[in-house]
């Protein structure tokens, strides 16, 4: 009876644990089952969106008339050198940095100091020179609230070598709401909400700014300052109404324009200025901002109207199923470039091409992909690696150079155009820090004399990025965009589609174009599918530049292109060589073949002559130093510095 009851047992045991086993795998097969669906039902796709408009064109305001017959002091600034003094209130504070952002995006000379309330003003002049061009105020109470003697000082240095100022009053909750800037015929209007941002187009200090447009809708924050007087000097530059339910006490209704920007003629005390009823925040600021810099040192400190663009898109051909273009998409792309190059000259977009992943899409897909090729003369074209993968991982310069030919081969089969002169590395791989592999194969396999990366000197702050030349090939700077392969949806935009848009209207993408006199964008495939995010915000940032400023867009060719940045900033040829281990993103594109140890810990740097041998012997006589081998053609130390060595990089 025992043995009977163990086996019952055991049989319901077995059932039991069969049981549990069928509910697994049933449990498991209707996740797969669930994940499949899930993963290859079709997305609901809403209509791409739709671009910003064309330029309104509407709602310009009417100057008075006495403003046609003011005449400005004229500048002279022959007698200072190119260098803006900034007087910030700290460090750290944040319109401080912002000013110095600008100044350096622009690659203007500069020189920050602490503001003085009391003590000594730094030194102004240098024998019968004066040492700036422009003085900037964080704080334009600081200037204003400056001893008698600095005081006398600056504004006598400014009249005297025609040198303007630039200051800016933010309202705070201890801020007057009414008051007169000291020793000014100059009224402040302080903690105010305002809306519907006005340019008046009869301002003398505008140069990129457009005054065709009106910036409607509530400005952000209730701390503004408005300007008022009578004195004729004073010019408004912005201008703007109170909101709705506000009105500033013994001047007008809200429906009244009020000044939130002024210029000052120097009709008053010789010295032109203007000043900001608020900081750098507003994006329309920013441009103001540009303008006055030009304008108060007689063009000195700016760049010319023209801007040159160039869009490349990455990975054709890559990129998995779902998220690559099809023909409608290919279709969209030549509409839209036919339309920029309306407003563009020569617009072209720049498609680099990786063969080996043609027509590893969806049916849809592949026809996308032989609707490229059957407009490839629409297009310029790239080389970016056969199979995409990173150049520094490969070490030997001759098979790096056979899977370039294997990209060529497709390309001459297809019949890809192939005499651009330019090729990008993914991942900008191999560039910089260079590898000198990367550079032979491009060299002996497409013939490139052009490039790009985001990686020099560092991908950020952006405003660093500049260009370099090295064994014959122009590396030109590259930016981003905020479209990257993983942002293909309007809706899904990381922040939301608002952060997209505010970046095309007056954020990062319209800084980049204002800044820069050139700028090649990357993008990817995957921008040009799904949403077409990338049709959207070059068509938008294109219209939306032509709307607000008078900057000149155009397009050239990548060879042209590098010989004209070279034209710009001649001083940028040479590269800068750093430490690849001092960056993460520099360690991970570089060779695992390297080493950080091979970098010299202690440099010895001199003149010819000067003992600099003698030096280096006596050093290397202690054991535990070592040091590099000798010249072998001087039998001296290497001269790194001087002529081709240092052309050579830090790997040789």
């Amino acid at each position: 009876m025992i043995q009977l009851w163990k086996v019952v047992r055991h049989v319901r045991q077995l059932e039991l644990h069969r049981l549990i086993l069928v509910l697994i795998g049933f449990s498991l097969i209707s996740m797969c089952i669930l994940a499949y669906y899930v993963t290859n039902s079709p997305k609901i796709k809403e209509p791409p969106p739709l671009p910003f408009s064309d330029c309104s064109n509407q709602h310009r305001i009417l100057i008075p008339p006495q403003a046609s017959w003011r005449l400005t002091k004229s500048v002279d600034t022959s007698r200072t050198d190119p260098v803006v003094l900034v007087f910030v209130e700290s460090i750290y504070s944040q319109l401080g940095q912002e000013i110095v952002a600008i100044l350096e995006s622009s690659r203007f000379k500069y020189r920050t100091e602490i503001a003085p309330g009391k003590g000594d003003m730094p030194t102004l002049t240098d024998k019968d020179r004066g040492r700036y061009a422009l003085i900037i105020y964080e704080n334009i109470l600081k200037y204003v609230n400056l001893d008698a003697w600095n005081r006398e000082l600056l504004d006598k240095y400014c009249v005297e070598y025609g040198v303007g100022i630039i200051g800016f009053f933010k309202a705070n909750e201890n801020s007057l709401l009414s008051a007169q800037l000291k020793g000014f015929p100059l009224f402040l209007h302080s903690n105010l909400g305002l809306r519907d941002y006005h340019i008046n187009p009869s301002a003398p200090l505008l140069y990129v700014t457009r005054a065709n447009e009106v910036e409607q809708g509530p400005l952000p924050g209730d701390d503004w300052t408005v300007f008022q007087s009578n004195h004729s000097t004073y010019e408004p530059v912005l201008l703007a109404s109170t909101k709705s339910s506000e009105s500033i006490p013994h001047l007008a209704t809200h429906k009244a324009l009020h000044a939130t920007v002024v210029q000052d003629l120097g009709l008053h005390d010789g010295i032109q200025r203007v000043l900001f009823g608020n900081n750098l925040n507003f994006w329309l600021h920013k441009l103001i901002f540009v303008d006055a810099i030009a304008y108060l040192t007689g063009k000195r400190l700016c760049l010319t109207l023209d801007r040159y663009i160039l869009v490349d898109i990455d990975d054709i051909f890559v990129g998995k199923e779902g998220t690559r273009m099809k023909v409608s998409d290919v279709e969209a792309l030549l509409s839209t470039q036919n339309k920029l190059r309306t407003l563009v000259p020569n617009f072209t977009f720049n498609l680099g091409f990786s063969g080996k992943f043609y027509h590893t899409g969806t049916d849809e897909e592949d026809e996308g992909d032989d609707m490229l090729l059957k407009h490839r003369k629409e297009f310029w074209w790239f080389p970016h690696m056969w199979s995409h993968m990173q150049p520094h991982l490969f070490h030997n310069v001759t098979v790096l150079a056979e899977q370039m030919k294997l990209n060529k081969q497709f390309a001459v089969e297809h019949g890809i155009p192939t005499d651009l002169g330019y090729a990008v590395a993914p991942h900008h791989s191999g560039v910089y820090p260079v590898h000198t592999q990367l550079y032979e194969a491009w060299k002996s396999v497409w013939s490139i004399q052009v490039t790009s990366t985001e990686e020099y000197p560092h991908l950020r702050p952006a405003r660093y990025r500049h260009g370099f030349i090295h064994n014959g090939i122009m590396v030109l700077p590259r930016q981003t965009c905020g479209l990257f392969t993983h942002t293909i949806f309007y809706n899904e935009y990381p922040g939301g589609s608002k952060e997209l848009d505010k970046s095309i209207r007056g954020g990062e993408l319209f800084l980049t174009v204002l800044l820069n006199p050139i700028s090649i964008f990357m993008t990817h495939l995957s921008n040009y599918g799904n949403d077409r995010l990338g049709l959207y915000t070059f068509e938008s940032l294109v219209k939306f530049v032509q709307c607000w400023t008078n900057l000149r867009l155009q397009t050239l060719p990548p060879v042209q292109l590098a010989k004209k940045y070279f034209e710009i900033f001649p001083q940028e040829k040479n590269p800068l060589w750093q430490n690849p281990c001092d960056d993460k993103r520099h360690k991970d594109i570089w060779s695992k073949e390297k080493t950080c140890d091979r970098l010299p810990k202690f440099l010895i740097v001199g003149p010819q002559k000067t003992g600099t041998t003698a030096v280096h012997f006596f050093l290397t006589m202690h054991p535990a130093v070592t040091s590099n081998f000798p010249s072998p053609s001087t039998f001296e130390e290497i001269q790194f510095f001087n002529g081709p060595n240092y052309h050579k990089g830090i790997d040789w």
